[in-house]
């Protein structure tokens, strides 16, 4: 049964591979906005004097770049707390295909905005493209987590952060003067988004449903089996069809989980504070300040030519998140959050001392460059991939649409505030900027190292059957046979 369990099929890859093109699409546009920033500034500069017959104030200019780059996460904000009414009523499948109508629309906005001399339409299609990278980082880990088997649902689910820096990766190439990052083609570098789009659009079809979808919530067991049989190679998939049942009926004694039960009832609390914490921690790693703005920061620090050392924090960034991938279901999930978490406030410090002696030691900057390539290898060893899945694997059917909603609400939110407000902090603080992150790293090392479970191996009732029986006891502590994956005691 075990060997069936781990068989990697072409119905199974095809059906991830094809979610996370909306994974890609994430990463594309975290990262297209940084290498363009003085290409599209010189537009706005330009737009506003033909408008207006005067130059742009500096801090003007400032505030309507920040707005660029910010109005992503406030599309996804609002899309990540939509998730759950899409995915309970359409299914998983369908409402990742619906979603690249957004996709389309904000690629359109963006690519015709030079054209319409509009900033307003650049600001309101990277306010779209977010609404639909917030519904993506919804569905596609969760749909990837009910389809894939229980031994490679940590691998697999990695892949979710691997079509993310892809994205970024071929945001920061495309980017390159030469290529898409010029005054002509910056338009067709933004609006490349359609292209993916279309990809997706043309393989979900051939992609099967959520089969815990098609059992639990509509009650089909045998088209549910049908799928499996398809995803698993094999008819033996008995063992999966009874874990879901006996998910099934432990949904039927919970009453419907909406947002606000979540937050009330003591069953929840423990995993609802434990996911929103990990995604914070992966936004206040101080991560995405390097990939909106790496260019400026290696600029600042005096590397000669920075557009292609942000192409080397893609290049590691890739690489360290393939590591992950093979690494995940064999240290565990706790273990390799807790790793990344630690080697990214040293690499922080090292980052700050050389950024800040850059001046009087020249040499310095390949320190910064190194220091940033080590901070973003960690990232992806941990706290890049983990808090995504992890959130599919800490609750049951009923809650994980809301608890979707919640944990992916907490990461825009944390993104939206440092897109926003590191280049003011950055301004105030200089090369000390990082030593905030520093100090917010170690807070997050501390709250997983004392609270965060493992849940490598696990299935998902047995890692919310955990959790219920720390609420119904009512202690401190856990229960002697949960604490190897739920307390400070567990094996790193």
């Amino acid at each position: 049964m075990e060997s069936n369990r781990q068989h990697v099929t072409v119905q199974l890859m095809i059906a991830v591979g094809a979610a996370v093109i909306g994974s890609l699409q994430f990463g594309y546009n975290t990262g297209v906005i940084n290498a363009p920033q003085k290409t599209i500034e010189e537009f706005i500069n330009k737009t506003w004097y033909e408008r207006y017959n005067e130059k742009i104030h500096e801090n003007t200019l400032t505030t309507l770049w920040a707005v660029s780059v910010s109005m992503f996460s406030v599309g996804g904000i609002f899309g990540s707390f939509s998730v759950g009414l899409f995915v309970n009523r359409l299914g998983r499948k369908n409402s990742m295909l619906i979603a690249n109508v957004l996709a389309f629309i904000a690629a359109a906005l963006m690519g015709f905005s030079k054209l319409a001399a509009s900033w307003e339409m650049l600001i309101l299609g990277r306010l779209v493209v977010g609404l639909y990278s917030g519904l993506s980082t919804g569905f596609v880990p969760m749909y990837v987590g009910e389809i894939a088997p229980t031994s490679l649902r940590g691998a697999l689910g990695t892949l979710h952060q691997l079509g993310i820096v892809i994205g970024i990766l071929m945001a920061q190439i495309f980017g390159i003067d030469s290529i898409m990052g010029n005054a002509t083609m910056w338009p067709f570098l933004l609006g490349f988004t359609f292209i993916p789009a279309l990809i997706q659009c043309a393989m979900l079809p051939f992609c099967p449903e959520s089969p815990r979808f098609l059992l639990i919530n509509q009650n089909e067991e045998n088209k549910a089996k049908s799928v499996l049989k398809k995803l698993r190679g094999t008819e033996d998939v008995g063992e999966d069809i009874q874990e879901m049942k006996e998910e099934s009926r432990q949904m039927m004694r919970e009453k419907k989980v909406t947002i606000v039960e979540l937050f009330r009832s003591p069953i929840y609390r423990q995993p609802l504070i434990i996911a929103i914490m990990l995604q914070l921690s992966q936004q206040f790693s101080g991560i995405n300040a390097v990939f909106y703005y790496s260019t400026s920061i290696f600029t600042k620090a005096g590397v000669a030519y920075p557009v292609y050392a942000t192409i080397g924090t893609g290049v590691v960034n890739t690489v360290f998140t393939i590591v992950s991938l093979f690494v995940v279901e064999r240290a565990g999930r706790r273990s390799l959050h807790l790793t990344g978490l630690m080697g990214m406030a040293v690499s922080a410090v090292v980052m700050t001392v050389a950024m800040a002696l850059t001046e009087k030691y020249p040499d310095l900057s390949y320190v910064s460059i190194v220091a940033i390539f080590v901070f973003v290898a960690f990232f992806e060893i941990g706290p890049g991939p983990i808090p995504w899945f992890i959130v599919a694997e800490l609750f049951s059917q009923g809650p994980r649409p809301s608890a979707f909603a919640v944990a992916g609400f907490s990461n825009w939110t944390a993104n939206f505030i440092v897109g926003m407000c590191f280049q003011y902090v950055e301004q105030l603080t200089g090369p000390y900027v990082f030593i905030i992150f520093t100090v917010l790293l170690l807070i997050f090392f501390i709250f997983t190292y004392f609270k965060v479970p493992e849940t490598k191996g696990r299935t998902f009732d047995e890692i919310s059957a955990g959790f219920r029986q720390n609420a119904s006891s009512g202690a401190e502590k856990y229960a002697p046979d949960e604490l190897n994956a739920l307390g400070a005691d567990s094996q790193l």
